[in-house]
């Protein structure tokens, strides 16, 4: 009987830590799930994302914004693990401005912006007097205004950043009204202004095609206005974040941008640290 009971009890211990390690190895293999804030123009690229995502254990939640406020705070309290709708410029200012411990991690695309219109086609059919709308955020505002100076309809002051005010316009020759509105409202301006400065985003979500429709447009290479991905400090180096990153600048990602925004989003692959040098 002493016998029976020790082979009965050893049975039990094998057992058991078979279905112990059974456990282990199942949560080995379960996804890891990671919730990205992005905007609704870049959805169609995280869908492909997620897809390719799932195939190496990552499963990605899409968590869409509607402005530019939201997903930096959404991220720094944890609501969402990495997002994705920034320029680089814009994400240090709105950082530094908040005192936010959030870091760039990976680029991603160039979204260009234009200066849009429904009453001219040349800038230089832009009259005396004309109203401009531009956003007013602060890095944004200080993008258009040097679009605005590249188009030749201002001069800015030599000492201009990119992130100063309307106070750094030192040559308004053609006495332009420009008013500064929420990004997410400069396509509305296309109605009463005689043009407006829309962000790429922005402009796809209102039906216009950033390609062709500006009456003139940034160029894509000026690194301050690359988008990047953050994350919040402490997950900087986190390794699943990194194989997003990864993802996003993977051929198949970058093959399918070119064809989905034809032009107006042009993919980055740079690392962080080429891109703020």
């Amino acid at each position: 009987m002493k016998k029976i009971a020790i082979l009965l009890l050893g049975l039990i211990l094998v057992l058991a830590g078979c279905g112990s390690k059974n456990n282990s190895d199942s949560g080995n293999k379960a996804d890891k799930t990671v919730k990205v804030g992005t905007t609704s123009s870049e959805v169609p690229t995280w869908n492909l994302i997620k897809q390719i995502a799932k195939k190496k254990g990552i499963n990605v939640q899409i968590v869409k914004f509607d402005d530019y406020v939201q997903p930096n705070l959404a991220l720094d309290n944890g609501e969402i693990d990495i997002n994705a709708f920034q320029t680089v410029v814009y994400f240090d200012d709105f950082v530094k401005q908040r005192n936010l411990k959030l870091s760039a991690i990976g680029t991603t695309n160039i979204w260009p912006m234009g200066i849009y219109s429904k009453k001219v086609k040349k800038v230089s059919e832009i009259k005396d007097g004309s109203q401009i709308v531009i956003p007013k955020d602060p890095t944004n505002l200080g993008r258009a205004l040097l679009l605005l100076q590249k188009a030749g309809l201002i001069k800015l002051s030599s000492k201009f950043t990119g992130t100063e005010g309307m106070e750094s316009i030192k040559e308004n020759p053609k006495h332009l009204k420009i008013t500064p509105v929420e990004a997410g409202q400069t396509p509305r301006g296309l109605d009463d202004a005689t043009a407006s400065i829309i962000n790429c985003d922005m402009a796809i979500n209102a039906g216009l095609n950033p390609t062709s429709d500006p009456i003139f447009h940034e160029d894509a290479s000026n690194n301050a206005y690359v988008n990047i991905i953050a994350a919040q400090t402490k997950n900087k180096d986190n390794k699943t974040y990194q194989k997003i990153v990864d993802i996003f600048q993977s051929k198949e990602v970058q093959d399918f941008v070119k064809k989905q925004y034809k032009g107006a989003a042009i993919p980055v692959v740079e690392s962080i640290d080429e891109l703020t040098k």
